[in-house]
């Protein structure tokens, strides 16, 4: 590609219209999240995520002996 080819690309890709934005509109939650949901959901959120990883470097000893 020359260099005037380039320039042009850049200029066609400057002038291309931005995307609209998102008509976003806030209502009242169709169903109340309680502390005791939001609890579980952080443990599970937790467990799933950090379980394995633990898991993992509290058996690092053993993998290093393999």
């Amino acid at each position: 590609m020359s260099l005037p080819t380039v320039s042009r690309l850049l200029r066609s890709a400057l002038r291309t219209q931005p995307v609209p934005v998102a008509n976003l509109s806030s209502k009242p939650a169709k169903h109340n999240v309680t502390a005791g949901e939001q609890a579980i959901a952080m443990t599970v959120f937790f467990v799933t995520i950090l379980g394995p990883s633990g898991w993992i470097l509290a058996h690092l000893g053993d993998y290093k002996r393999n």
